[in-house]
């Protein structure tokens, strides 16, 4: 497993780290629940093989992902690795509940201290309302006492949001969203490397976009792949194109089952920064183009169009519409339509005033385009 110095902290951490947000699970009468035995056997298994950095946080799971990365981390495992979790914005409204879910963590994972500890997906709206709470203040005396030995952040907002939380703290870390798709949205490349240019390591989440880069891939996409000198799966293109940015220290994948866990490892054997040549670069260009040409909606996403007054959510109805067709794949995105429907947010309950259209930057015909997605999704 490849290795790499985080950051300026005196220490070395896998470039692979395990994300423990999708871990395998068994049905039950009342759903789903983690499969504690699998997931156990596949946490091991990982540090056993050299990896080194373990991902999770208070909701994952439905708050069982932190009791059962316990329970693996027993037996000698947690000296082996560099555990990290997360607060939940959330679920704070007062100053004092900071330390009762830090407390409440420590007891679920059974440890004394976390080698991380991070604010949940930050936007602009969360980090004032934390910052007001006095948040740093408490994480710095969290360090003091012991309980947390790095602090940090994941981020879900804008770059300018991005930009300002990194300037406003002395951040061990931070975690962003990044892949080949996601190049310009949220902190994107400009943001990895204004961490970078701050001397802040950068973990990265979702390189795989939640595993629509994985599974079922359009087969003109595929044949793009293969027109490389030298044949990677999908997969592995994608975390080749990350693991090429040296201001990354770790890049997270959630696995769901064994397969897939010996397949990231077997990937991230030799990662290194900087090893992608100039055809490989334009070969994942022309694959990012070939993804982005399948798009009906040009939508941004910058939200301009809401609130609806009759409730649609239009950004999300366009990005459920666009994903149906740029991972072949309709019967996800239709799912979660029908949740948007049940809420009466869909496009049936679009009465064309018009308001959309008018706000609109880029000038698309919602109207029209919410008929259509609602057409293909409903």
């Amino acid at each position: 497993m490849r290795n790499k110095e985080f950051g300026n902290l005196g220490f070395k951490t896998s470039v692979f780290g395990m994300g423990c947000m999708r871990l395998p699970q068994i049905k039950t009468a009342d759903g789903h629940k983690i499969d504690e035995a699998e997931a156990i056997k596949m946490i091991r298994y990982a540090i056993d093989h050299g990896v080194s950095y373990i991902d999770t946080a208070y909701d994952y799971h439905n708050g069982k992902s932190e009791v059962v990365v316990g329970k693996a981390l027993k037996d000698g495992y947690r000296e082996k690795t560099k555990l990290t979790t997360k607060l939940p914005p959330w679920h704070v409204e007062t100053r004092e509940d900071f330390g009762r879910l830090l407390d409440e963590q420590l007891a679920r994972l059974e440890v004394d201290y976390l080698d991380f500890y991070l604010l949940h997906a930050l936007n602009a709206e969360r980090w004032k309302r934390l910052k007001e709470l006095n948040v740093l203040g408490f994480m710095e005396e969290m360090v003091k006492v012991g309980k947390i030995k790095h602090i940090g952040f994941s981020f879900h907002d804008e770059l300018s949001a991005f930009k300002e939380i990194i300037d406003d703290c002395n951040w061990d870390l931070c975690q962003i969203q990044l892949n080949f798709l996601d190049g310009k949205i949220q902190a994107g490349v400009e943001g990895l490397r204004y961490a970078g240019s701050k001397g802040i390591p950068v973990v990265i989440m979702e390189p795989l976009k939640g595993g629509k880069l994985a599974q079922n891939i359009p087969d003109d996409v595929l044949a793009l792949w293969d027109q490389a000198a030298e044949k990677r799966s999908p997969v592995e293109w994608a975390f080749r194109w990350l693991y090429n940015f040296p201001e990354i220290a770790v890049i997270l994948s959630g696995v769901s089952n064994m397969e897939q866990l010996k397949d990231n490892i077997r990937i991230f054997a030799d990662a290194q920064p900087n090893v992608m040549t100039a055809k490989e670069i334009k070969l994942v260009r022309k694959v990012k183009e070939l993804y982005e040409s399948k798009t009906k909606v040009p939508c941004t996403g910058c939200e301009y169009c809401i609130p609806c007054p009759q409730g649609v959510a239009i950004p999300r109805v366009f990005t459920l519409y666009n994903n149906a067709f740029i991972y072949d794949n309709k019967e996800e995105p239709a799912q979660n339509y029908k949740r948007l429907s049940e809420k009466e947010q869909d496009a049936s309950h679009c009465v064309q005033c018009g308001a959309c259209e008018q706000a609109c930057p880029q000038s698309i015909q919602i109207i029209k385009q919410l008929k259509e997605a609602h057409k293909v999704l409903a």
